[in-house]
Parts: C-alpha cells; structure tokens; sequence
C-alpha cells in the first residue's frame, strides 16, 4: 500500500478514538461560542447594512423590485441574510481551522506518536511562536487569494475548483508545518515539504473538498436561516472533525516520511577491525 494510503487509513480509524472525540469538543465549545456570541451582537446590524449596500445598487436593486412584483418579495426579504451568511462561513472555516491546529494538532500528534513513532527522537526544529506567526501568515495569504478570486467563482466549472484549491493548500501548508514541527529538525522539515510536496497538496486539497461538505446544510434556504444557531454549532463541529482527521492525515504521512528519511541516512556502523590470532606452532 503507498504510504499516502497507508496514512489515509490510518486517519479514518484514528478520528474513531475516544480521545479525538473529546479533542474535538473544545474548538467546538471556542469557536462554536465566539461565532453565536458575534452574531448575537452583530447579525441585524450586518444584514441590515448589506441590504442598505444592496439597494444602493441600481441594478440589485431593479433585481429586487421585479421580484417583489412578481410575488417573490419572501425570497427578496431572504437575499441579504444569506449573504451575510456566505461572507461569514470562510471567516468560520478560517477560525475552525486555527483552533485545530493551535489546540488539537499538538494532542494528536503526540497520540500518533506514542502509539505508532515511539522511537522517533524529537529534535524540535520550531517553536510554538513560528508555528503561529507561520499558520497566520499562510491564513492572511489564503484570504487574499479568496478575495482576489471571487469575481472568477461566477464561472461555474472555477467555483467548483478554486475555493477548494484554496483552502488545500491552506491546510496542507499549515498542517503539515505543525506535525513536523516538535519531532523534525529544520532542515529535515524544509527536506520533506520539498521532496513530498505533491503528496502534501493532494492530502490538502482532499481535505479542502471535505471542509465544504458543511456549507451544504447552509443549502436548505429558509430553513438554514431559521435553524442558524443550530446549524453554527453543526458546520463547526464538522469543520473541526475534518480538520482533525487532516491534522492525523497529515501526522501520520509526514512522520512516516521523517523516519523514512531518518533510516536512509543513518550512518552504517563500522565493524571494529579484526584482531588475527596466529596460530600456535605444531
């Protein structure tokens, strides 16, 4: 079995440990908290400024009028909130995504670690600050990109591809920098997001196409909005189970390459040399 596989399985059954579970619960309780107490305090004043920005537009608003004198003023009434929602879930993935890997990915790590790399010598090739200020900078990249990108998700084949593309190379970027970060040196590090890259990426953008399995309890229009609170608490939970099961993915592949690396550059010892005992005289 090739080792992306191999670590692909090895995720699946891992993210069925008790252990992950309960993980799992505290960026739900942090993130999941943060998001309803924002939109507690900021969802009428949001959606009515995006729908004061959406009649300031002569030709939204022209959209606007000629549904409600069609008789669909319910989905006119709708339009603002929902968009208010759609600026809201990357915000949502984002923090998911940083909460695992600030509190979860160091657990699991160590989980994968003592169950399957109990020999692996941690060399500590980055300190906790590097890992933030890298996950950070990654992040602020990705939300650049997105924001540059959006005009192009109104192609219909790119919006399929681009968000997704996205989001993989933000998770593989930061994912794959926290499980090598306590256990691979710096140059082992740098060697091993050079050499195993493609592999990394298409961990990464699996994953990406599995974070946007929650936006589609956000599909159900009407209902979505009526059973908001409910729905936050779900997609972040879910975004943080396929968040995890990329952070053991990524643990499981990367550390298996580390001791790869390890085991092929090992000094070979020497054998001590010879000592020959003449034999005694007949």
């Amino acid at each position: 079995m090739s080792p992306l596989l191999d670590a692909f399985w090895r995720a699946a059954a891992y993210c069925l440990h008790p252990r992950v579970i309960l993980l799992s619960l505290a960026p739900l309780l942090l993130a999941g908290g943060l998001t309803l107490a924002l939109g507690w305090y900021f969802w009428e004043p949001a959606v009515a400024g995006v729908r004061a920005t959406l009649e300031g537009w002569s030709l939204i608003d022209a959209l606007l009028k000629w549904l409600g004198s069609v008789g669909a003023g319910g989905l006119r009434a709708l339009i603002a909130p929902l968009v208010v929602v759609a600026l809201a879930l990357p915000a949502i993935v984002v923090l998911s995504l940083l909460m695992v890997a600030l509190f979860m990915a160091p657990a699991l790590v160590t989980l994968v670690v003592k169950r399957r790399f109990a020999d692996l010598e941690a060399k500590r090739g980055a300190a906790l600050w590097r890992s933030v200020l890298w996950s950070l900078g990654c992040t602020l990249v990705a939300l650049l990109a997105l924001v540059l990108s959006v005009p192009l998700w109104f192609v219909p084949p790119l919006v399929l591809v681009l968000p997704p593309l996205i989001w993989g190379w933000l998770t593989c970027r930061v994912m794959a920098f926290d499980v090598l970060a306590e256990h691979a040196s710096a140059e082992e590090r740098r060697t091993i997001l050079s050499e195993q890259r493609w592999p990394l990426l298409a961990i990464g953008v699996i994953c990406g196409y599995l974070g946007a399995a929650p936006t589609l309890l956000w599909a159900l229009g009407a209902a979505a909005l009526i059973f908001a609170p409910l729905l936050v608490l779900v997609s972040v939970w879910l975004y943080t189970l396929v968040f995890a099961f990329a952070a053991l993915w990524f643990a499981h592949f990367a550390l298996a390459a580390l001791q790869r690396m390890r085991v092929a550059t090992a000094p070979v010892p020497s054998l001590p040399p010879q000592t020959i005992v003449p034999l005694p005289a007949p």
